[in-house]
């Protein structure tokens, strides 16, 4: 090999060792570029987090490997130029004559196949790291730990969270990991929102990610449930609601569309302005059935049009608005406790005692766990079981309320149903009218959603009706009021 001494005319400025370097590096991530493309080829599944590896991660550095290839041109023309007229040129290049050429040149040679290799290994280890619920819940987002919690004790938790957060394509790849550099700035500065804000405006269409797996057409028939609820008396009276639901479908072909998924219905376009951020408060909705016949409902107080742009079709989240982070109201998760024997319903004032101690503000988690211990041990002092009920409610509370972060049922409305939020009644309520008040968003139609089949207690829920009961609040007789008027997650005021 010719120095570039002897050439003076024509240096090989790329032969020197920071330009080597450069085009080491830019060979290997080439190697990992073209690895990770043919795992996301062949992948069963999409990653999203593969999208930083492939087109943004292994790019980048070959970009820089490629710029440490310039730089060392440039470094070795400044170095040539420099040189004094008539002296030797610095002997910076590669001359395989020089023994310590021929050593760093044997080290290239078996280096590089190892390099390779462990490129190859490190890009299918960070693949899967990187799609990992471990990654986003915990390595990456610590302010996320609520919502980490909450995941784990959801119907979604065997659900990766790229998948429903971000989903296949591009664009909203993109999207996600720019608010994501957002989220890292704020973590790594210590200003970020207590608690987080659910994403509803950025959040992308269910259609583009929930029914991957669930298919709107074929959600037909009715579901059966169980609701079993303790009062907060002395004895803990239980009350069970028996109760089939209506969930309906999209799918004519095997019947006549309705039910709850009616809403649903590609026939059926609803539309709807909601005047506050998190979309409780919805004073306008349009209908537009599948003949083309547009009605308008609202509010009596609601004045004037909505903008165009703040007029939201509804899809599956405008309802199932918490499907992998539930955060139980202490009334919930007591009642389910209870029903499920973890709670010893035998206790009296059980239900009230525990609710009211999970209700309470606390400033740390620590604080928490601290004052349930005492406040029960007070209570239940001849309770052989005392450790086994503060441990039950200590659990109730480290899966759903985080102090630190200001997460609990109260920041996170559920709308999937209408007990402890509106939910459907943001808009079944009644007060929804047309313009000439003929018609309205039917409040008290109840049997179109679901059928009371049995209620109450004991006896009263082996006798089934299958034709529907009316609805009965304990002894009391059922009016036409929001239920979320007082049923508010702690005890009923």
């Amino acid at each position: 090999m010719t120095d570039s001494s002897d050439n003076p005319r024509h240096p090989r400025l790329v032969r020197n060792w920071l330009s080597l370097a450069g085009f080491i590096l830019a060979i290997g991530s080439f190697f990992a570029f073209v690895l990770l493309f043919a795992i996301d080829l062949m992948a069963e599944h999409r990653n999203p987090y593969m999208g930083i590896l492939t087109y943004v991660v292994a790019p980048g550095f070959l970009i820089s490997g490629m710029a440490l290839v310039a730089a060392g041109v440039i470094l070795h023309r400044w170095q040539l130029h420099k040189a004094l007229p008539g002296a030797p040129a610095p002997r910076i290049t590669i001359d395989l004559a020089r023994p310590q050429d021929k050593k760093l040149l044997a080290g290239f040679l078996v280096g590089t196949p190892i390099f390779l290799l462990l490129t190859a290994f490190g890009s299918h280890r960070t693949y899967q790291v990187s799609e990992s619920v471990q990654f986003c819940g915990q390595a990456c987002h610590t302010p996320m730990k609520p919502e980490f919690v909450t995941y784990q004790n959801s119907p979604h938790a065997r659900v990766s969270c790229v998948e429903c957060h971000v989903g296949p394509g591009a664009a909203w790849y993109f999207k996600s990991k720019l608010n994501g550099v957002r989220m890292l700035a704020s973590t790594v500065a210590n200003n970020f929102e207590r608690p987080i804000k659910t994403p509803i405006k950025n959040l992308r269409p269910a259609q583009e990610t929930c029914e991957h797996c669930h298919w709107p057409e074929k959600f037909v028939g009715n579901v059966e449930r169980t609701y079993s609820h303790f009062l907060a008396d002395e004895t803990n009276t239980p009350f069970t609601v028996r109760m089939l639901l209506n969930v309906g479908g999209g799918e004519t072909r095997s019947g006549r569309a309705g039910g709850i998924h009616w809403h649903m219905n590609l026939g059926n376009k609803v539309e709807y302005f909601a005047s506050d951020e998190q979309r409780q408060v919805i004073p306008w909705v349009r209908f537009t059935d599948p003949q083309g016949v547009v009605t308008e409902y609202r509010t009596k107080d609601f004045q004037g049009e909505p903008k165009p742009l703040e007029i939201r079709r509804l899809d599956c989240m405008d309802c199932h608005n918490r499907p992998a982070h539930h955060f139980r109201s202490p009334n919930e998760a007591v009642d389910l406790a209870m029903s499920v024997g973890r709670i010893d319903p035998r206790l009296p004032w059980v239900k009230s005692n525990s609710v009211e101690v999970l209700t309470r503000n606390y400033a740390t988690e620590s604080e928490a766990l601290q004052t349930i211990a005492a406040v029960l041990r007070a209570a239940y002092t001849d309770y052989s079981k005392i450790d086994s009920l503060v441990g039950e409610v200590q659990d109730i509370f480290r899966n759903n309320f985080f102090p630190e972060m200001k997460a609990n049922w109260r920041v996170y409305p559920d709308n999937i149903s209408h007990k402890n939020w509106a939910g459907c009644f943001r808009c079944h309520d009644g007060r929804h009218k047309t313009a000439d008040g003929k018609r309205s968003i039917k409040a008290s139609d109840c049997n179109s959603c679901h059928i009371i089949l049995a209620q109450g207690s004991g006896p009263q829920l082996e006798t089934l009706n299958p034709k529907g009961l009316p609805f009965f609040h304990i002894d009391a007789e059922y009016s036409d009021f929001a239920c979320a008027e007082c049923h508010t997650g702690g005890l009923v005021k």
